[in-house]
């Protein structure tokens, strides 16, 4: 296995550790959001590190093709639906990108049976990183909130996760529009 590809699996080894810190009642150590958003941004890195390292090695392969997005699918799922259970994010946003991403996976195991690997287009690329942002985001500003000083600020935090938030839907919209679009011609068969 490849540099790249032990990235990526690296990345969804990091997904347990991230969710002990951001279920872990806030009261038993007051910083675990903050040790929730280290680990999720590093986790994040990886990402962007595997696609640089595989693109300028000539190591991309199926297989990264393949684990890559699903491992980007794993990480943000996984903080979302802890999100909800948090109250923090509403259910129908994260039925909105679980909608998205199994049309997305959908699509590629049609592909996938006709001998063809799709890789994730820009517009794949933008959501992810939107929605890696936004929960770096939003586990900062839940570590701020735990901070009653910083309180005359809190309906500004809350502003900016709403507006994130909606960037994160219209892009999970368009991208899952422009891929099914895309990639028309694998239904012609159909």
């Amino acid at each position: 296995m490849n540099l790249p590809n032990k990235l990526t699996m690296l990345r969804m080894a990091m997904i347990p550790l991230f969710l002990v810190f951001v279920l872990i009642p806030n009261t038993l150590f007051s910083h675990t959001y903050l040790v929730a958003l280290a680990v999720f941004a590093a986790a994040s890195f990886t990402d962007l590190l595997d696609g640089r390292i595989a693109r300028s090695r000539g190591l991309i392969t199926d297989f990264g093709k393949l684990m890559d997005p699903l491992a980007d699918k794993l990480l943000v799922m996984s903080a979302l639906v802890s999100f909800v259970q948090l109250t923090w994010v509403p259910g129908v946003v994260v039925v909105i990108i679980l909608a998205r991403e199994f049309l997305v996976t959908s699509v590629r195991l049609i592909a996938a049976g006709k001998g063809t690997v799709l890789a994730a287009d820009k517009w794949g690329k933008m959501k992810t990183v939107s929605q890696m942002v936004w929960i770096c985001y939003l586990l900062l500003s839940r570590w701020l909130m735990s901070w009653p000083q910083l309180e005359p600020g809190f309906d500004v935090m809350l502003g900016v996760h709403y507006v994130l938030m909606a960037v994160v839907v219209l892009l999970t919209l368009y991208s899952g529009y422009n891929y099914m679009v895309s990639n028309k011609q694998l239904f012609a068969d159909a």
